[in-house]
């Protein structure tokens, strides 16, 4: 998939889908390689990386993140709801992608690494821009069933064991 090198393409990863999609079939992404792999094979240039809540306890990760090059996004919580709401940074995601738009900030091709349905009207709305690469699916098998509609051009499943190799954890 082509880039046009002044305006490369970006990535807007959800975290948690991404998390637990790979932890359901049992093996974890290496963030680093994750990176290597979406700049080489998706010519992404910028990659953010949205979470959930934020505490202390993962202050490693997000120091891991920021290494492998991803810009780190967090989803605001009411204290109240600390430890109990899982991330749901689908809006900002969307927002994130939509600003890009409005503000004319540069960008060939948006890819979103998730499986959830909330994402298909805006996945619909940047096809019809010729401005979506593609939806990484971290677990076609838990993917939504509104994607079906899209043709195999518009997703991959990082799950596939070519891409599994290159992305996760080499464990010996």
């Amino acid at each position: 998939m082509p880039s046009d090198q002044n305006h490369p393409n970006v990535a807007f990863i959800d975290g948690q889908n991404l998390h637990l999609g790979t932890k359901e079939k049992g093996w974890t992404v290496n963030h680093a390689r994750l990176r290597t792999y979406l700049r080489d094979k998706y010519k992404v240039g910028e990659a953010y990386y949205f979470l959930g809540f934020v505490t202390e306890v993962e202050q490693d990760l997000y120091d891991n993140l920021q290494k492998a090059g991803f810009i780190l996004s967090f989803r605001e919580h009411s204290a109240a709801l600390t430890g109990r709401k899982k991330g749901n940074v689908d809006c900002d995601i969307i927002f994130g992608i939509m600003k890009k738009l409005v503000e004319n900030e540069p960008f060939d091709k948006a890819f979103i690494v998730s499986g959830d349905g909330d994402y298909k009207k805006l996945v619909d709305f940047l096809i019809k821009k010729d401005k979506f690469g593609k939806m990484l699916f971290p677990n076609q098998e838990f993917a939504s069933s509104l994607y079906k509609s899209l043709g195999s051009e518009f997703y991959a499943n990082l799950g596939d064991p070519d891409v599994r190799k290159k992305i996760s954890y080499a464990y010996k």
